[in-house]
């Protein structure tokens, strides 16, 4: 005979109550992580500065309704909108991670952390507004925690360290892509355990926000694979954030959560959508992610490819006037990357070939870089694509393999060798670190900044883009600036 089901509800889940008191207790005194978390600021904006010369990604943005302003609102960096929170972190959200351009972080689980910026930044400005205007946080609701008169970019620089961890160590061994979920969860996840600590919240509430972001389980990734690859993935996150935002909302009206979310038998997270595996932290909560975070810096090319694509361009001098010579490509990599962006067939829009690895390399061979107008239609017709991309071969190096996991490593190789019909042939060109790696930081950095610059000055002018840079150049500085302050430079 079975046992009678109990109404006693559970003490939440250890992972859940350890996300809540990571978000809430644990300060952040790592300079370094700080430092990083400073010029990601800089590289997110600058990456959804960019995405607004996309006709196909400003469409999405805007108010639900048309012509609808909040007043003091979230205003969408390089726009004039001026939204609510929610539809202000979709909007954040989708700029950033339209152009595939933005900081990556790669393990059993990869995605792009500072995706959560969407709900950071949105939700922060809103606050920060309104605490100008000398309308309190408690106002919004009567059950939320008053706060200092003054949110700072320090408190965003924090929350942005905070919500990199919290998905960053998700992911180090828990692989949500090997049971067909995309990494947004983990956006969502992350984005809503930091915002409700933005929004003041208590202990309790923090804990029932995140147990309803692991309750909305995960979008499925069929819109990052073919044949369905599509453009969703460039709005995923920021759908991610909005619904953080509006699950933190939620919450901290005191309305009640569901504590054993991950662990609950049968109707569980673990149970429905993890195939049983245990939701675990493969090490404790601190700075760790934001410190080893990777910069897309030189390509807006699927991470696992960047590598690649750099090999590509080293050998552009040598093949660039024999490419009809060519007999055969070699490209050799790492598990991941075969199992995420080895493709072949017909490449349908920029979705498909911004994660296809012999397209990205293909691009590098013949013209020496990859921009983003590279993925458009007009490129893609360029007749010596194809067949290139007919002669590559695709394996694994299993060393490459097993460094991709390495804690202390965490390369992401990438080997590319050209063969010509004439017998002759190439020197195998590898690179093993990225130039966004914290390997190379001392020179990425400064490529960053000129990342940044450029992105600025495309849409707001060199003098403005000068202004702009002139922010970042001081940490501290930076730190003391009223969130609101910073946001106003940026609105168009």
């Amino acid at each position: 005979m079975s046992s009678p089901i109990s109404n006693v509800r559970p003490a939440p889940d250890q992972l859940i109550a350890d996300l809540a008191d990571y978000a809430l207790n644990v300060p952040i005194t790592s300079g370094e992580a700080l430092d990083t978390a400073r010029w990601c600021l800089a590289d997110t904006l600058a990456c959804g500065i960019m995405a607004l010369a996309y006709p196909a990604c400003t469409k999405l943005l805007g108010p639900v309704v048309p012509g609808t302003t909040i007043r003091l609102g979230s205003r969408v960096p390089g726009t004039r909108y001026e939204l609510d929170p929610v539809q202000g972190a979709f909007n954040l959200g989708t700029i950033v991670r339209w152009l595939d351009f933005n900081d990556t972080w790669l393990a059993a689980e990869w995605g792009h952390p500072s995706d959560n910026l969407g709900a950071i930044l949105a939700t922060a400005d809103w606050l920060s507004r309104n605490q100008a205007a000398g309308i309190p946080v408690a106002a919004f609701h009567s059950t939320l925690t008053p706060r200092a008169p003054t949110l700072t970019v320090h408190d965003v620089l924090v929350a942005m360290v905070k919500a990199h961890e919290i998905q960053g160590i998700l992911a180090l061994d828990n692989s949500f892509n090997r049971v067909g979920l995309d990494h947004v969860l983990l956006v969502r996840v992350a984005s809503t355990a930091v915002t409700a600590v933005m929004l003041g919240g208590t202990r309790d509430q923090v804990i029932n926000a995140i147990t309803h972001a692991w309750i909305d389980g995960s979008a499925l990734r069929t819109y990052r694979h073919a044949p369905n690859t599509g453009s969703r993935k460039s709005w995923a996150a920021g759908d991610a954030t909005s619904r953080a935002v509006r699950l933190a909302l939620i919450a901290l009206t005191s309305e009640m959560g569901y504590p054993s979310a991950l662990t609950a038998k049968t109707w569980g997270f673990q149970d429905v959508s993890f195939k049983g595996n245990a939701v675990k932290l493969a090490r404790p909560l601190g700075s760790y992610v934001m410190e080893q975070i990777l910069f897309k810096i030189s390509f807006p090319a699927e991470f696992h490819a960047q590598t690649a694509v750099e090999c590509a361009v080293r050998l552009h001098p040598l093949v660039r006037d024999r490419l009809d010579q060519i007999g055969r490509i070699e490209l050799t990599t790492h598990e991941s990357a075969i199992r995420i962006i080895d493709k072949t067939g017909p490449l349908h829009n920029p979705a498909d070939r911004d994660h296809c690895l012999q397209y990205m390399t293909a691009i590098g061979l013949i013209f020496g870089g990859l921009t983003a107008d590279h993925y458009e239609d007009r490129i893609a017709a360029d007749p010596r694509i194809d067949p290139l991309r007919a002669k590559m071969t695709v394996t694994e190096d299993p060393q490459y393999s097993r460094d991709y996991l390495d804690a202390d490593k965490r390369s992401i190789a990438n080997a590319v060798q050209v063969f010509f019909k004439d017998g002759t042939r190439t020197d195998k060109v590898a690179v093993e670190y990225p130039i966004g790696h914290r390997r190379r930081r001392h020179e990425g950095i400064p490529i960053l900044q000129g990342k940044a610059r450029a992105a600025f000055a495309s849409h707001y002018g060199g003098d403005k883009a000068a202004q702009l840079m002139e922010l970042f150049a001081d940490r501290a500085k930076l730190g003391a600036m009223p969130v609101h302050d910073f946001v106003g430079a940026f609105v168009k």
